[in-house]
């Protein structure tokens, strides 16, 4: 309850100094729209709180330093993948994802807010530099009105997401990672199954790789454009035999189609995609094998690239979530002995640490049927649900002997936020190494040290 009015208060102040910061210049300064410039929503929030100086408060400071330490998590998640989680209006915190991605995927990014007051929830992609210490690179950012980043993959990376809301503002969100190909697919009527020879197979004993995909059809099956472009060359040469090459010039790539038994477009012509540009056959050196088009392509500057990414459909989907969405946000216990915290929401993900039995944690996100959890110390993972209990059920009553204070962190410097007098009783949540989980008769929620 003390939180709860020291926040209101807070807010209040803050609002009103907020506002007054991003009232316009007069008298020939420059206004906010000027110093912002190209900023994204994210640098341009950064700003107004400088400029309201924001940043000197102690919030401000959480909120920030939340903001930059995320980009240093490194919880892998496969995709695609879909999180529900929760933040709190008293504790500044921002969230990341990271996932694997290959060149020719296209990432789609999207997150859904449930909250009672409108929130700004910022959403950024980076790219995360291979070396250490790690570095990122900022790609894109969402509009905060509709919360969705589309990203043409350019470069096979670890890619990060930040989300993180706005100072004191409370809330749930969904956010989900997904791909697709970035090019449709290249046969009529054909898909993932069709694709039977894949790139850097030995080709003509060992002396070169195969560079692109085979995908088989039938005799005469319509090979189309994957893409809009213009069609720069059609010719017959002894290896492709009947082939035609597409410039892709808005992805800056060539798209190479060969063995085609007939040739139905000519150099020069503007495609769209769907478009036919020939049937597939066996021509060139392809005529001992069943009918099939042989699909290539190559990256202005650097060559022939792996086309499976760029056409590949995914056929896996986010698992439906499986906890209790009550507990997001909440105080909760290990239930078990030897928990295990998990670098992603899998059994066999990298184990990150193991915890004894009614350590406290929080939860503040689920995928499918488990807790992403954070430890007191700031360290998140992954837990099984299962493993999780809520602390509305106490350990047990303690009786405290002499005047103590309670913590707001269960740390030597930690802030004493009450105090408890000699023989009170306090209820007794969880633990957490030297210090247990409390609440007070006056209801306030806090760390004891056991001596």
């Amino acid at each position: 309850m003390k939180n709860q009015v020291y926040i209101r208060r807070v807010f209040y102040i803050l609002s009103f100094t907020l506002l007054t910061g991003l009232a316009v210049s007069c008298g020939g300064k420059p206004t906010l729209k000027a110093l912002l410039g190209k900023q994204t929503p994210y640098e341009k929030y950064v700003q107004s709180l400088r400029m309201a100086k924001l940043h000197q408060s102690g919030l401000g400071q959480a909120w920030l330093q939340a903001g930059t330490k995320v980009l240093q998590d490194s919880l892998l998640l496969p995709i695609p993948f879909e999180e529900t989680g929760y933040f709190r209006a008293e504790k500044p915190i921002a969230f990341s994802y990271n996932f694997k991605a290959r060149e020719g995927e296209s990432i789609r990014i999207a997150a859904h807010l449930k909250a009672r007051e409108e929130v700004k929830l910022f959403l950024d992609l980076f790219e995360v530099e291979n070396g250490y210490p790690r570095k990122v690179k900022h790609l894109e950012s969402a509009d905060t009105a509709t919360l969705q980043i589309n990203y043409r993959v350019k470069e096979d990376l670890t890619y990060l997401v930040r989300l993180q809301p706005e100072l004191l503002r409370s809330g749930s969100y969904t956010i989900s990672i997904s791909s697709q190909p970035s090019l449709g697919f290249p046969v009529q009527g054909k898909g993932n199954s069709a694709i039977q020879s894949v790139w850097g197979q030995a080709r003509d004993n060992g002396a070169r790789r195969h560079e692109g995909i085979d995908i088989f059809a039938p005799r005469g099956t319509p090979a189309i454009a994957a893409t809009k472009g213009t069609v720069t060359r059609v010719d017959e040469t002894p290896i492709g035999g009947k082939v035609v090459w597409l410039s892709d010039d808005a992805a800056n790539q060539h798209l190479y189609y060969a063995h085609l038994d007939t040739q139905l477009v000519q150099s020069g012509q503007q495609v769209v995609p769907g478009q036919v540009l020939g049937l597939v056959g066996n021509t060139g050196n392809a005529r001992t094998t069943a009918p099939h088009l042989h699909f290539g392509i190559y990256r202005f500057g650097r060559g022939a690239v792996d086309p499976y990414p760029f056409v590949y459909t995914p056929t896996q989907k986010a698992l439906p979530l499986q906890i209790n969405e009550a507990h997001l946000g909440k105080w909760a216990r290990t239930s078990k002995k030897e928990v295990n915290v998990r670098l992603s929401p899998d059994k066999k993900a990298i184990l990150l640490t193991t915890l004894d039995q009614n350590t406290a944690l929080q939860i503040v996100g689920g995928n499918a049927n488990w807790y992403r959890i954070q430890l007191p110390t700031g360290q998140e993972g992954y837990i099984q649900a299962s493993y999780l209990e809520s602390v509305q059920k106490p350990l047990k009553s303690l009786k405290i002997p002499v005047t103590t204070e309670i913590l707001e962190e269960p740390f030597v410097d930690g802030t004493p936020i009450d105090q408890v007098k000699a023989n009170s009783n306090v209820t007794v949540l969880a633990n957490y190494s030297q210090y247990l989980l409390v609440k007070t008769d006056d209801g306030t929620l806090g760390w004891l040290l056991v001596v």
